[in-house]
């Protein structure tokens, strides 16, 4: 039996009698029109994969309707068959075929030769649609498989490849793998949602496969009723879970070429994010190692800070920052090396331990800067840094401050915000350093030093971002953690960031 349906059109009724009931024997759903005009109607959404079409009508030649249905944009690929007992000269054949027909068939028509064209012309446009679709979907593929790529998250990446799944099949969709950390998220639906989902464990070898399951096995998604499901399941190590992508069956092309392709590449890109994270999850593990992880306890001095790695690297960065108690008082630094590299949170390193080496000797803030600077130029003489450095007295509120090329250092009182104008040069520039500034915080005042992470943005000039501070720290919170927390919220927003950021804000009590 074949199942797919005709289209006989002939003004003579007798004729369109036997076209007709030899086309049912031979099993194919048939239905019928007497004019061109009817039959042009009759295409618009209906499900008719064959036109059989006489060529002499009453309203319209034959050649006129398969040139129209040839050149409409909807069922443009409809097979076209010419049969005629008039039109049966070369001529005529010729302009049937130049015109877009498939095949012409002159009368007599034999029965088995009418249902065997009928059968080869099908069949050539089956294997066309085939690869048409095939290959449209492997330009989707393709396309998904960018998006997946640039994506900078598991569940982004996740994303991505759920609504590709979509695009490329359509019906329900779930996109499953496990996060470094052994959670396993589920992308399902269109827009695709990213929810923790863990299918029962089953045995996958390292490679790829598909295979059916049960709709029961994948209740995360709705799957239409009667459907089973189509899973590809890719694992490339064996010390890897593996990645699935689960779609209607009824979606399939044969073999399974395009679904199992999608599975492969999601799995690459799971791959390298999972090696992603490790390496920027050990940077991040590195650098706060580095960093001071105790705040001194200080009568009278509240203080909070807040450092926040770059999401957009794995290297270590060059920002720190030093809270100490150094004979009644409370010295500050916070600085910036060039770079992220391994090399630059070393350098950052050393920095740091020769503020607090030369601090402790008693040296006043410039003094300190202007040893650091010759202790940089001396062992490291192709760095650079950035630095920030006061002493204050708790009880007083005096504050003497030096700084080394960084952003200046906002002061919130009572009486407004602005900003201090420190000056001095980077650290390993051999120039000279100006006086120390000196001032009093008073009580309630609140001090805020930062690196440029927080500020600055690739698309903006720095004036814009310090406005942005300065605007943001009209008020400040009885918590000063929360304070920094917002700050960072505000400024640099929940995106990935470029730079790290380091914040550190005292407020005497």
């Amino acid at each position: 039996m074949n199942p797919a349906t005709l289209l006989v059109v002939d003004d003579s009724a007798t004729k369109r009698y036997l076209l007709v009931s030899w086309l049912t024997r031979a099993g194919f759903t048939v239905r019928q029109a007497e004019t061109g005009g009817e039959a042009l109607r009759m295409l618009p959404g209906s499900d008719i994969d064959l036109v059989v079409l006489d060529v002499k009508l009453p309203d319209m030649s034959g050649f006129d309707v398969c040139e129209q249905i040839k050149t409409d944009p909807t069922y443009g690929s409809l097979p076209v068959i010419h049969v005629s007992a008039h039109a049966v000269d070369v001529v005529d054949r010729t302009q049937g075929l130049n015109r877009g027909a498939d095949a012409y068939l002159v009368e007599p028509i034999e029965p088995d030769e009418l249902i065997a064209t009928c059968q080869a012309v099908l069949r050539y446009y089956s294997a066309r649609q085939r690869a048409e679709s095939l290959a449209a979907r492997m330009v989707r593929l393709a396309e998904a498989t960018l998006a997946i790529n640039s994506s900078s998250t598991l569940p982004e990446l996740l994303k991505a490849a759920a609504a590709g799944a979509y695009d490329i099949f359509g019906g329900p969709v779930v996109v499953l793998a496990d996060t470094v950390d052994g959670e396993s998220l589920a992308a399902v639906g269109s827009p695709p949602v990213v929810r923790p989902w863990a299918l029962p464990e089953r045995s996958v070898a390292v490679g790829s496969l598909v295979r059916t399951d049960e709709p029961a096995d994948w209740g995360v998604a709705d799957w239409p009723e009667g459907e089973t499901v189509a899973v590809a399941a890719a694992r490339l190590r064996i010390d890897r879970p593996p990645v699935y992508v689960a779609v209607p069956s009824s979606s399939q092309n044969p073999g399974f070429p395009v679904l199992r392709q999608l599975s492969q590449a999601l799995a690459a890109a799971v791959e390298a994010q999972r090696s992603y994270d490790e390496e920027h999850r050990i940077a991040v593990t590195l650098q706060r190692s580095l960093l001071q992880s105790r705040l001194p306890d200080v009568p009278g001095v509240q203080m909070a800070v807040l450092y926040e790695p770059a999401s957009a690297q794995t290297e270590v960065g060059g920002d720190f920052y030093e809270l100490t108690m150094l004979g009644g008082k409370l010295l500050v630094a916070i600085g910036d090396v060039a770079g992220h590299s391994l090399h630059a949170a070393t350098v950052m390193a050393e920095v740091r331990h020769a503020v607090r080496a030369y601090a402790v000797e008693g040296h006043p803030p410039g003094t300190v800067l202007d040893l650091v600077n010759r202790f940089m130029r001396t062992v490291l003489p192709t760095d650079s840094a950035t630095l920030c450095l006061l002493t204050l007295d708790p009880a007083t509120g005096a504050v003497q401050l030096a700084s080394a090329g960084h952003l200046p250092p906002l002061l919130r009182t009572d009486e407004g915000v602005h900003f201090l104008q420190p000056r001095g040069p980077l650290l390993g520039i051999n120039a000279p350093r100006p006086e120390d500034l000196e001032f009093t915080l008073p009580a309630g005042g609140t001090l805020v030093l930062y690196t440029d992470g927080l500020v600055e943005r690739r698309d903006a000039d720095i004036d814009v971002g310090l406005a942005a501070l300065s605007r943001c720290a009209t008020d400040v919170e009885p918590s000063l953690d929360a304070f920094c927390r917002r700050l960072l919220l505000q400024l640099a927003g929940t995106g990935p960031q470029a730079d790290d950021i380091a914040v550190v804000a005292l407020r005497r009590s």
